[in-house]
């Protein structure tokens, strides 16, 4: 009779264990219920741990991070949610380019090609703003360009060409 007692008491503290004790819901669990609702932005990532959600990564508004947090804190188990992400700074709107003028005259540049024609290799170009003399030409043809452009007192001319 001291045995059935005892079994029966011990059935009746077992089942109130059992009843008293909530499902405690796994980190394993509740990162994937996290992830699943974290994949809406893809800059975004969260991971759980005890019962924590971290979350971290970068969203496009802090409207956007702010539903995430709410979502995250409605997953059921889920104890807190720790901040972690940043909002993206608002890209700048699209603007027209600005139209600039070459720091050259062309009428200076047709002066110079004129002076050249004759010279075969040598290339006339405006590089970064300033008249720019290109090209392989030999060193008699290289003394004729100098003088013919030096003749034109049109300025600063860079003479970037190759002398064979």
């Amino acid at each position: 009779m001291k045995k059935t007692i005892a079994m029966a008491a011990l059935a009746v503290a077992v089942s109130f264990g059992s009843v008293s004790c909530k499902k405690k819901v796994s980190d394993a669990d509740l990162q994937t219920q996290a992830t699943t609702v974290v994949t809406s932005n893809p800059g975004a990532s969260v991971e759980v741990k005890d019962g924590v959600a971290h979350l971290s990564g970068t969203f496009e508004s802090q409207e956007a991070k702010d539903a995430m947090i709410n979502q995250l804190k409605a997953i059921n188990g889920i104890k807190d949610v720790h901040d972690m992400a940043t909002v993206a700074p608002a890209t700048p709107t699209a603007t027209t380019p600005v139209e600039t003028q070459s720091a050259v005259d062309p009428a200076v540049q047709q002066k110079v090609k004129d002076a050249v024609k004759d010279i075969p290799g040598v290339n006339v170009e405006v590089i970064n703003g300033e008249l720019t003399l290109t090209g392989n030409i030999s060193s008699s043809d290289a003394r004729k360009v100098k003088e013919s452009v030096d003749a034109l007192k049109v300025g600063k001319v860079n003479y970037n060409y190759t002398v064979k």
